[in-house]
């Protein structure tokens, strides 16, 4: 008997093995599943090398397989694009340029669903969902900006909305993030206040 867990390499639609350029500009990552008979409930990933492994439970149908899959690729691959983003250094530019205040701390947060991202004031920490590192720089800049006005501004009132306005995309990307917000019907990121 062949106790060896079975692997599957998931190929994504629309992409051929042999354009690997093509899927590391999508997928910067290739995909194994592995159905694990000791795993009962969870479902775990590990990025090793240019391969993502993500165990499943060996109940699982294929639908829930392929549902996991797309998950946890899309968490991986939101943690590696904000590789290419220094946040320290983009919101101490920008509290400069706006003449804002600087935070005592900036990070990534891959488990925020319900905010784009939060300022605490009692900390001077600011944490900005991963969700926002595929975004163009200017919509991240923005909501770095609206982060730093509120360790000056603790509301949503004019005095607020007069500092985040020196950012000059302010309008424009308030408008990218209320149609992102849009974009998938029921969203968390729906009642985002982003706006005047």
């Amino acid at each position: 008997m062949n106790t060896r867990p079975k692997i599957n390499t998931l190929q994504l639609p629309g992409f051929e093995p042999s354009v690997a350029d093509t899927i590391d500009s999508v997928q910067p990552f290739r995909v194994e599943v592995l159905r694990s008979k000791r795993r009962k409930s969870t479902v775990g990933a590990q990025l090793i090398g240019g391969v993502l492994h993500i165990t499943v439970p060996s109940w699982m149908s294929r639908i829930e397989e392929a549902e996991w899959v797309e998950k946890m690729s899309a968490s991986f691959r939101r943690q590696l694009s904000t590789d290419r983003i220094d946040l320290r250094a983009r919101a101490l530019a920008l509290s400069r340029r706006h003449d804002l205040p600087r935070p005592r701390e900036i990070r990534w947060d891959d488990a925020m669903t319900a905010r784009w991202a939060t300022c605490t004031l009692d900390t001077g920490a600011i944490r900005i969902s991963t969700r926002l590192a595929a975004f163009p720089n200017w919509v991240i800049d923005y909501v770095i900006v609206h982060e730093l006005c509120h360790m000056e501004v603790a509301g949503h009132g004019p005095d607020f909305w007069q500092l985040v306005n020196r950012y000059p995309k302010a309008e424009r990307a308030v408008g990218y993030l209320i149609a992102k917000s849009g974009e998938r019907d029921g969203d968390e990121f729906a009642d985002a206040d982003f706006s005047a």
